[in-house]
């Protein structure tokens, strides 16, 4: 069936994941289209910006968590304050990968919902690198088990990093259309994925 909801003009994105995977850089890469190849420790952030859309405007939030697993109070206060989430790991390492399960395993116990708004993200997929963790294997788990998005990415690169915002808005239900404002820093948005597993719930959203 084809569910709607009310749309939102104030959504929260939150960015979680294990050290050194490149979640900063795709925050960076989103925002400011640039790249940073050194590895910096994440001191918690929260980027806001506000988009036109329909003639309303619209706040995003991004909240690029520090990672760290020492303030669990911390983490489950930015669970239960935001929309969606983005589970980052890096195709490269996958200890990482193992880290995602354990933070979705937290956000269904906090939000007690059975499907939360997530979007899986194997960041450092750029050609020529080793890999760990086979696409079709997160695919499998996270889009057919756990009925959540997947998104393969490179920051460096900068391949699918508008795709993964995408997903993120559409399952925060964003209203369906975002300004001319975002469309002008992408001269080209990404191609439409293949076909991928069924899921639960449809929402229909474009961008630009």
């Amino acid at each position: 069936f084809f569910f709607f909801v009310k749309e939102k003009n104030h959504v929260r994105l939150v960015f979680f994941f294990f050290s050194g995977v490149g979640k900063t850089a795709l925050i960076r890469r989103f925002l400011m289209d640039t790249f940073e190849p050194k590895h910096r420790r994440t001191v918690e952030e929260l980027h806001s910006k506000e988009y036109e859309v329909s003639g309303a405007t619209v706040k995003v939030e991004i909240l690029d968590t520090s990672g760290s697993y020492s303030f669990p109070a911390m983490r489950k206060l930015s669970i239960q304050n935001s929309d969606a989430f983005a589970l980052v790991y890096a195709v490269d390492d996958a200890e990482s990968f193992e880290s995602v399960k354990s933070l979705r395993e937290e956000i269904l116990e906090v939000k007690e919902d059975k499907f939360p708004p997530i979007v899986v993200v194997g960041n450092k997929a750029e050609s020529g690198g080793e890999r760990q963790v086979p696409a079709e294997d997160a695919l499998s788990l996270v889009e057919l088990d756990w009925n959540s998005r997947f998104v393969e990415t490179s920051a460096k690169d900068n391949e699918n990093v508008l795709e993964v915002f995408r997903e993120l808005l559409q399952q925060a239900n964003l209203p369906s259309r975002l300004s001319p404002a975002l469309c002008k820093r992408r001269e080209t948005l990404p191609k439409e994925q293949t076909l991928r597993p069924p899921m639960n719930f449809f929402f229909f959203f474009s961008v630009c």
